[in-house]
């Protein structure tokens, strides 16, 4: 009949599956205490009393520009470009008059250089229109320059504004992994580890004491835990031996005491 209602018979109906209850981030283990993690910044401020970036400047701008030129660069060879460019562009003014062909110039032995001279121009060109020609004071902000992510503006953040902030470049994100100070899968995840372990009283300088313990200790390839000022702290095994008490045949072993007569 027309109009009639139809039953359903919903016991017959498969059941609904239930919505997957969101996954929780995982937050990385954590194998250092803030007692431990104090030590170890202890260790390595008795080891260098006054970290700072290696990288030269005279202003907030020639420290943006600096370090938005060390991306995959060496801060040697980028002391070597910029001592001829700041010379004569030290402002963001003097740097537009240079231009972008003027930039790339000075800085060809870099790399990734033509597009490291637009991204120059460019912050440049933004720090004159948008800041009035003052280098921003907040991480918001100077992220918005071109050129400039999270691991510079808090390189700038710190060593031009005091800001206690920890900017996590390839030695920073070894070293916490190694040592297990602050396991992290990505720089994010090992900054915010950093930012939960470090006593305030080292936050300033830690991203310095990292850096360098990573770029002279720590290195990538075979660290040098003979002379590390942390290794008793370090979660890191096998630790490498010194070099002088090792040969190709293996570690050098003490010869036995000789026998009385022999």
């Amino acid at each position: 009949m027309r109009g009639a209602k139809c039953d359903v018979n919903t016991s017959t109906m498969p059941d609904e599956k239930p919505l997957p209850t969101p996954r929780k981030k995982k937050r990385a283990p954590r194998t250092f205490s803030r007692a431990r993690a104090a030590e170890l910044y202890e260790a390595l401020a008795k080891d260098r009393p006054d970290p700072h970036t290696e990288l030269n400047f005279t202003s907030p701008f020639t420290l943006v520009v600096a370090v938005a030129l060390s991306a995959q660069a060496t801060d040697v060879g980028v002391n070597k470009a910029t001592a001829k460019l700041f010379a004569v562009a030290d402002t963001p003014d003097k740097m537009l008059a240079l231009g972008e062909e003027g930039v790339a110039n000075y800085i060809r032995t870099i790399g990734l250089w033509r597009n490291k001279a637009k991204n120059v121009i460019a912050l440049s060109q933004m720090l004159i229109g948008k800041f009035d020609g003052v280098v921003p004071n907040t991480l918001d902000e100077l992220q918005q320059l071109p050129g400039v992510g999270r691991k510079t503006a808090n390189v700038v953040l710190n060593e031009a504004f005091g800001v206690p902030t920890i900017a996590v470049d390839t030695h920073v994100f070894r070293v916490s992994n190694r040592t297990g100070l602050a396991p992290g899968k990505t720089p994010e995840e090992v900054e915010r580890g950093l930012e939960r372990i470090t006593p305030a009283q080292f936050k300033h300088g830690a991203h310095h004491w990292l850096i360098l313990h990573g770029r002279y200790v720590c290195k990538a390839q075979t660290p040098e835990c003979w002379h590390c000022a942390i290794a008793h702290l370090c979660k890191y095994t096998p630790k490498t031996p010194d070099p002088a008490t090792v040969s190709k045949l293996g570690p050098r072993k003490k010869a036995p005491p000789r026998k009385a007569g022999l």
